[in-house]
């Protein structure tokens, strides 16, 4: 049947997560850090991820696709162990079970960090501590989940952090300016194992082709656990 249902547009996708939150028939989910429409008689056609998309991805269109299913999508939803909210998996709440440490009095460590401001936001365009510098574009949670980030991440590095889910803003605009416009050495991206952590890691991608400029660049990803599980 032809019918109005909902089309993403991969090119303007962040990848944050934030349309997958807002739909609560579970039609969309974030793929290779990509929000898809993973089942067409999941999407009843309202919109509600829309005005949820910080940067203009999503749109309705009239195509050929199957009807809403309502009981299909309410059959999937009951047979989910640990339903969240925002339908998010980054937002599912676990504990992490730790040994004691047995207690060593050691100095305190110095902050490895070499600059002000560090978020992605409020961080300018143009800054003398960007010449020569190897960037890292880290997510928010990672600096709490791994707990040498100081001294593995931060030293040595010039750093700017932001959440792709919960800023509604577009990183890549930003930091092609500052990749374009600065003596980047190298950029190392630092994200968590959620799906909504690949905006960021969408975001230098994206950067980095629309600079014009060859960069040496690598992601480290971080489990909720705080281990490495990957170093691309």
């Amino acid at each position: 049947m032809i019918r109005k249902i909902i089309q993403i547009d991969e090119e303007k996708c962040n990848g944050c997560g934030a349309c997958a939150s807002a739909c609560h028939e579970g039609a969309i989910g974030v793929v290779d850090g990509k929000a898809k429409l993973l089942r067409d008689d999941y999407c009843d056609g309202l919109g509600d991820c829309l005005p949820a998309c910080p940067t203009g991805a999503i749109s309705f269109v009239e195509r050929e696709a199957a009807a809403y299913d309502e009981a299909a999508v309410l059959a999937a939803k009951a047979k989910k162990e640990q339903p969240l909210p925002c339908g998010c998996p980054g937002s599912a709440a676990k504990a992490i079970k730790r040994h004691e440490a047995v207690s060593v009095t050691t100095a305190p460590q110095e902050s490895q960090l070499r600059q002000w401001p560090v978020q992605i936001k409020l961080a300018p365009v143009n800054a003398s501590w960007f010449d020569g510098a190897k960037l890292l574009v880290a997510a928010d949670c990672t600096a709490y989940a791994y707990a040498s980030f100081h001294q593995d991440f931060i030293k040595g590095h010039i750093t700017l952090v932001g959440c792709p889910k919960l800023d509604a803003v577009d990183y890549a605009v930003k930091l092609t300016e500052i990749i374009r416009n600065n003596d980047i050495r190298s950029v190392t991206v630092v994200r968590m194992e959620v799906p909504c952590c690949g905006g960021i890691e969408n975001a230098v991608k994206t950067a980095l082709h629309d600079s014009g400029k060859l960069i040496p660049w690598n992601v480290v990803t971080i489990a909720t656990d705080g281990s490495i599980i990957e170093r691309v």
